[in-house]
């Protein structure tokens, strides 16, 4: 099986398109006005503890400060009454994951127990046990999983848990190691940036979809990346080198004045796609109207 991904950059959007054996098999848009703020990392510091409320505002350097419940505080010795004054001042400096986007006069949601995502699994640094996800239903896959994942982190001495994701169904174990220590690399980066850093920093922000489709979609059955920007194709460059070597030299920069979209025939289907009527490889088709109450979706 031959798989390539096409990466097309423009100001307003980035697009992702795989292709597998010369035919389309995902497309994915991400718009530059609409990217989220969930999943990113801030060192913020608290500017108001209500204990009434049970929970603080920090400034993370968004233009409402932030909402930290007590219960999405994470102590060690789980203790889930301790009150907000125990756990944080007014004043200090922690360090904060979004799990909420800012809603109308909301500011966003925060937790202090990181959550770090990759393809294959998430990290969990503060936690020590190994997790499955439970979409996983198959009783010998998840213990497969379960005894790949926890003997390289043992032999590996990696700190934090690690719970395979739905798409680690399957994987191989080269595959699953791979992961781990692009998260273990990833954490420590976070961590000595923290170290370093003044409060209401950004510490860490969700990948750009160019760079997620990196850490996301690469595999060994990938042969090449094919990015139609030069500055994006630089960042990949370092990305790869630094937590994906073994990636680094399936990345090209296509220079060419046909626009790369155009010359796979991803654009004709995008168009076929988004029309009222979409064919289906079974013979049948998809018909799509859309009006002011719902979008209806006749097979």
């Amino acid at each position: 099986m031959s798989e390539e991904i096409l990466i097309n950059i423009t100001p307003p959007e980035t697009r992702v398109a795989v292709i597998e054996n010369g035919v389309v098999q995902e497309i994915i848009i991400e718009r530059t006005a609409r990217r989220g703020l969930v999943g990113n990392i801030y060192k913020g510091k608290v500017c108001r503890v209500l204990p009434g409320m049970q929970a603080a505002f920090v400034d993370i350097g968004l233009e409402r400060a932030a909402f930290l419940h007590a219960s999405d505080i994470f102590t060690g010795d789980r203790q889930d009454s301790q009150q907000i004054t125990e756990l944080v001042r007014e004043g200090g400096e922690i360090v904060v994951q979004v799990v909420k986007d800012p809603l109308g006069s909301k500011g966003a949601r925060l937790t202090t127990n990181i959550s770090i995502p990759s393809r294959y699994m998430v990290l969990v640094p503060q936690m020590q046990n190994i997790g499955v996800s439970q979409k996983i239903e198959d009783d010998t896959e998840r213990a497969r999983l379960r005894q790949i994942l926890s003997a390289f982190a043992e032999e590996s001495d990696i700190p934090g848990g690690f719970i395979a994701r739905t798409a680690a169904e399957g994987a191989g174990e080269e595959a699953l190691r791979y992961d781990m220590q692009y998260l273990q690399r990833l954490w420590r980066s976070i961590q000595e940036r923290a170290a370093e850093a003044r409060a209401v920093t950004v510490l860490h922000e969700d990948l750009p979809l160019g760079l997620r489709a990196l850490r996301d979609l690469v595999g060994p059955e990938v042969e090449r990346v094919r990015i139609d920007s030069r500055s994006t194709w630089e960042k990949a460059r370092l990305f790869a080198h630094k937590f994906l070597p073994d990636s680094d030299a399936q990345i090209e920069y296509y220079p060419g004045e046909r626009p790369i979209f155009d010359l796979y025939g991803v654009e004709d289907e995008i168009q076929k796609a988004l029309r009222r009527t979409v064919e289906l490889k079974s013979g049948g088709h998809l018909v799509i109207d859309q009006t002011e109450a719902m979008t209806t979706i006749d097979v």
